[in-house]
């Protein structure tokens, strides 16, 4: 611990990797999935960071969730396109599975993809992206879970379909370009931080069951539930829901497991899409362009002095620097949680 409340990452990684492995994970398993979700911490995605770390191991002890390597099924490979089963393993695992080998095949031939299906909870789609951006590979990732349905169709009120997020890692000369978006106007988690925090939403992005459009998270948390309006939201929304599709169809899809096959388990399917650009137009073109573009955004003037635009992933590289240079702050309730399960492990707990 460098400092109150603050843990470098060494220390976090080791921590963490034990609970996994004390929980049944296989060392490598355990290794891929503490790495993921500590990247998403370091990235500034709280939800989808450490806090995970209780919910896999609960899943895992419930038998719901699986963490062995050897279960994790390769289906086919055809050196460029390969398929995954996932029996239920750990998502983060799954899908850097996956993104290893779409970017093998992006290295031996410009392009490579793997898609995953069944495969648990995956977590932050950017915190999987640097590795490969610093290889000077484009990585992109796509995700669904045919066994929920969250968002309304544009123009419709009953949930159908996740917020299918796109995450891209985009090799620049300094650091890269790491968008992760949704396409629904927010996420569940922040529909359900408003409602535990007893706030109103800060605009009007879900949809009641009766087809009101409303800023009450519990419009969303009824019997039956609303929906989260698609990206876009009332007006726009047929921009995101058109992508939505295409999500569903990349992933669900092209996996051959979706929503007609009526899953009753939480199981993404996941597509990894990787890019070589010295099959092209050469590397240095590309971050060339990469790197004019990224100039000219940040050049652009503010509508606010306070507030110059940003490239997308900007911030949460400052906090990710930071962090590695300070220690990661975790907070009392996250740090509880935390030494609860460590607790529970008869392990020991973070000071």
């Amino acid at each position: 611990m460098t400092q109150a409340n603050r843990y470098d990452v060494q220390t976090l990684t080791a921590f963490v990797e034990q609970l996994f492995e004390k929980s049944g994970a296989d060392a490598e398993v355990a290794r891929v999935v503490t790495r993921v979700l500590l990247e998403g911490e370091l990235l500034g995605h709280r939800t989808h960071g450490l806090n995970l770390v209780s919910r896999y191991i609960g899943g895992m002890q419930s038998g719901q969730v699986k963490a062995r390597a050897q279960m994790l099924e390769q289906v086919s490979d055809s050196g460029i396109s390969s398929l995954f089963d996932g029996h239920y393993v750990l998502g983060p695992y799954c899908v850097s599975r996956a993104l290893d080998s779409a970017a093998k095949g992006a290295s031996e031939q410009g392009i490579g993809i793997a898609v995953v299906r069944r495969a648990s909870h995956i977590g932050c789609l950017a915190a999987y992206l640097k590795p490969f951006t610093d290889r000077g590979l484009v990585a992109m990732v796509y995700s669904s879970d045919p066994s929920v349905g969250i968002v309304s169709a544009h123009g419709g009120i009953d949930p159908i379909y996740t917020p299918n997020p796109i995450a891209a890692g985009i090799p620049t000369q300094g650091e890269p370009i790491l968008l992760d978006v949704s396409m629904s106007t927010v996420t569940l988690a922040m529909v359900g931080q408003c409602r535990d925090a007893g706030t109103a939403l800060p605009h009007p992005v879900v949809m009641s069951n009766e087809g009101r459009v409303s800023n009450d998270p519990n419009d969303f948390f009824s019997t039956p539930s609303g929906s989260i309006l698609p990206l876009g939201g009332e007006a726009f929304g047929h921009k995101g829901f058109a992508l939505a599709i295409l999500v569903e169809a990349l992933t669900s899809g092209l996996a051959g497991h979706g929503r007609k096959d009526g899953p009753d388990q939480w199981g993404a399917s996941a597509t990894a899409l990787v890019i070589d650009p010295r099959f092209f137009g050469g590397l240095e073109a590309f971050t060339d362009e990469s790197s004019f573009l990224g100039k000219l955004i940040l050049a652009s003037r503010p509508i606010d002095p306070q507030r110059p635009v940003r490239l997308p992933g900007q911030a949460g590289l400052k906090l990710r620097a930071q962090a590695l240079a300070q220690g990661l702050s975790l907070t009392p309730k996250l740090r509880e949680d935390l030494n609860q399960t460590a607790r529970q492990l008869q392990l020991p707990e973070l000071p």
